[in-house]
């Protein structure tokens, strides 16, 4: 059975295919800011949510914590992560961060980054309540996802964003203001302790060659040249994203376990 098309295929399945290591909506730089902020050391159980080609991980590595566990669905990809990141208490699971199957009580840090957008809002609720299962108390749980900046956006506006991201990128996409983010946060045991923002450019020349340098850059333009499937849906993905320029960001948030 072969793969699918790409104009039938994820967005970030595209975007991965074409050499794109950073997917995060607020780029590397948001991300090392959330890392920073969950403050990972050397006494700290970490678990990361869908963890994908890994580019996070590493960072969090690089702090030297007790043990890692990264939780990712897609066989695959964890599968060549698990090659990547070896040695003692270093773990890639498959399984789902909804229902991890790891046990409570058993992390001191969870973070899971460009996934709870993707979630209806239930699915959000039930990933964000196994995070809060996890930590123990005051652990640390982060966020990175895209936002509506605004938290007075009209319902028709925010339902048409919604509907057009989700036929752009091919999965359900529903960002959420500031205000909403932390209140799901809230509503499962969390207080905000840190919140970060940055624009929504994931697909800017200048944050294309920030997140993956130079080299990185003309590897994935030369890749997108050449495959005018995948340079149709990236085309089509730009022209959505600068249509809610003024409405869309991205948007990064620690809350500690009560």
């Amino acid at each position: 059975m072969g793969r699918q098309p790409f104009e039938n295929r994820p967005a970030h399945w595209v975007l991965s295919e074409m050499g794109k290591s950073v997917l995060r909506p607020g780029g590397q730089e948001l991300t090392h800011a959330l890392v920073d902020e969950l403050t990972v050391s050397a006494e700290d159980d970490v678990i990361e949510f869908a963890p994908g080609r890994g580019a996070t991980a590493k960072h969090v590595l690089d702090r030297d914590p007790n043990s890692y566990i990264g939780v990712e669905r897609d066989r695959k990809a964890a599968a060549a992560l698990a090659d990547e990141i070896t040695g003692s208490d270093r773990e890639i699971r498959v399984g789902t961060a909804g229902d991890t199957e790891l046990g409570s009580t058993s992390a001191d840090v969870v973070y899971g980054e460009a996934m709870l957008t993707m979630q209806p809002d239930d699915g959000k609720t039930q990933i964000i309540s196994e995070a809060n299962r996890l930590l123990r108390s005051g652990g640390v749980y982060g966020i990175h996802e895209l936002g509506l900046r605004s938290d007075d956006l009209d319902d028709a506006t925010t339902s048409r964003i919604h509907e057009d991201l989700s036929q752009v990128l091919n999965v359900n996409a529903g960002p959420l203001s500031g205000t909403e983010w932390v209140e799901l946060l809230d509503s499962a045991g969390f207080d905000e302790i840190w919140r970060g923002q940055a624009p929504m450019k994931l697909l800017d020349p200048r944050r294309v060659i920030s997140d993956e340098g130079l080299l990185g850059a003309l590897r994935i333009g030369f890749n997108v040249a050449t495959t005018p499937a995948a340079r149709n849906r990236i085309q089509e993905m730009r022209r959505i994203f600068n249509r809610y320029d003024q409405q869309l960001h991205a948007i990064a948030i620690v809350a500690r376990k009560r």
